[in-house]
């Protein structure tokens, strides 16, 4: 298989899909691997690594879109993309489709290309193996930013997070206690801060009460013990996760209203729509907005900003799956494996992963259906909306593709 890997054009995006341990596996695998020269430089990672273990350097992002039959990427095709995209091709990279420019999905489905995406591979067990390294990564740099948001030349309250004797250490509340949340947690107390963390699954509040030995206040997560501990935080991190789908908002705009001037919010759910309403996309170029007095801290590539850890500890577990694609083939690779076959999102023009097809309106068909080729033929790729919703939809997307075609 031809396996392409061009550089990330997303703003600040440091990381690369393949590190030259990826590309010496697959090289001695018989598989052609062709690298856009740079597209390692921000990880630290020079054109002559790739050459050196066989890849084949590619002067133009074009030529390795035209060519490759499986692109390998870290963020999700843009719009300067779309056009390069191959009918057919196989792009295996994070999309978080439900959160993103829904031109995007159109434009999978209308050329037939396979998405498999990093989000939604997901082990029976319910793990997700592909995601659980970047939100490592994005949970501790969410407090980070937080604390450096927190700080007066940045907009915030001027507080330091773990505070100095005779004066209170900073609230520090986060929502979900999954990767992220613990990630964040593990940070935040490790600070200092008065670290509240709130879950509806009572395992894991009783798995965070042992891991933290009292050091963290966990709570069991609804709307009454939201909104309190968002009142008196000084800094949340929104850290909810729905597999696929688009973030529940669980912090309204009135109850950002109700927090204290130069309080923070980190919401690093905002890739997939954001848990906290006030949240938009950010860059790296511009990470922070100020709306209500309350400082909003909304990069959807949080981890872009430390490439080289982000990159490695990302590839460490990508690569098991491209190898599998690219030694079997798409279809029988999937076959074979249960967690990469719910990685994809899109096949031969149909809408495969059931809540993205829910939250951006398609018909969904299941895998297996298109795999036993018993699938419908597929529709041209126009969303289901109607009346106001129809209207409201509309208002978002062309907000969202203005944001992303501005990057």
């Amino acid at each position: 298989m031809i396996i392409g890997v061009p550089k990330e054009i997303k703003t600040r995006e440091y990381r690369v899909g393949m590190v030259p341990a990826g590309v010496a596996a697959l090289t001695k695998k018989g598989h052609t691997v062709l690298v856009e020269k740079g597209a390692g430089i921000g990880s630290g990672i020079p054109d002559s690594e790739f050459e050196r273990v066989g890849a084949t350097m590619i002067k133009s992002a074009d030529e390795v879109w035209r060519r490759a039959e499986m692109i390998v990427k870290v963020k999700e095709p843009l719009p300067p993309e779309y056009t390069r995209m191959q009918p057919g091709q196989i792009i295996y990279t994070y999309f978080h489709l439900s959160g993103v420019d829904p031109e995007l999905t159109r434009v999978l489905l209308r050329k037939k290309v396979a998405a498999v995406a990093y989000e939604t591979v997901q082990l029976d067990d319910g793990s997700l193996p592909l995601l659980r390294p970047m939100s490592e990564v994005a949970g501790k740099m969410a407090i980070q930013v937080g604390a450096a948001s927190l700080e007066k030349e940045h907009g915030g309250k001027g507080i330091l997070v773990g505070g100095v004797p005779g004066v209170r250490r900073a609230r520090v509340t986060i929502i979900g206690g999954g990767v992220v949340g613990s990630n964040a947690a593990k940070v935040a107390v490790g600070m200092g801060a008065d670290v509240t963390i709130l879950d509806k699954n009572v395992n894991q509040l009783a798995y965070l009460d042992d891991v933290f030995l009292g050091r963290a206040n966990v709570i069991f997560s609804d709307m009454e013990t939201i909104a309190e501990a968002v009142r008196e935080a000084d800094l949340v991190v929104g850290a909810v996760l729905v597999p696929g789908a688009a973030a529940p908002k669980l912090v309204s705009e009135e109850l950002i209203k109700q927090m204290s001037p130069g309080s923070v919010v980190v919401d690093v759910a905002v890739d997939q729509g954001g848990c906290i309403e006030t949240c938009k996309p950010t860059t790296h170029d511009n990470p922070t907005f100020e709306k209500h007095g309350v400082i909003h801290y909304c990069v959807a590539n949080m981890p872009g900003a430390v490439p080289r850890t982000s990159t490695f500890a990302l590839t460490n577990v990508t690569l098991p799956y491209a190898e599998l694609i690219a030694n079997k083939g798409l279809r029988e690779a999937v076959k074979s494996n249960r967690a990469l076959a719910r990685g994809v999102n899109t096949l031969d023009g149909h809408c495969t992963y059931e809540a993205v097809a829910h939250d951006l309106g398609y018909d969904y068909v299941p895998l297996e259906d298109v795999l036993n080729g018993t699938a419908p033929e597929p529709k041209a790729p126009a969303p289901k909306t109607s009346g106001k919703k129809t209207a409201r939809r509309e208002v978002r997307v062309s907000a969202k593709v203005a944001r992303e075609r501005a990057r």
